[in-house]
């Protein structure tokens, strides 16, 4: 696949989705499809993602940040698309 078949979201989920294995599920999730990048808490209470990888998987994760995980309750998705940074793999940070 080259590079330009790839994009990036950088997504910020507000709601109950911290303490509710919303970063263990993305991780999974992002693993089970191929996607790279990251997912972390924020000291607002948000989750903060990055997802890169073909425009349908990173869609495809963007949407499952709508649900999260089982427990979560999520208020609210923002998303910025962007050129992808070369990400290998996905982490969760700290």
């Amino acid at each position: 696949m080259s590079k330009t078949d790839r994009t990036q979201a950088h997504v910020f989920v507000s709601g109950k989705v911290q303490g509710v294995y919303f970063r263990a599920t993305t991780r999974d999730t992002a693993s089970e499809k191929g996607v790279d990048g990251w997912v972390r808490n924020l000291r607002d209470g948000r989750v903060e993602a990055v997802f890169e990888g073909p425009e349908d998987d990173v869609a495809a994760m963007v949407e499952f940040c709508h649900e999260g995980s089982p427990a979560a309750r999520v208020d609210d998705v923002e998303v910025e698309y962007g050129d992808p940074e070369g990400h290998e793999g996905f982490e969760v940070r700290r």
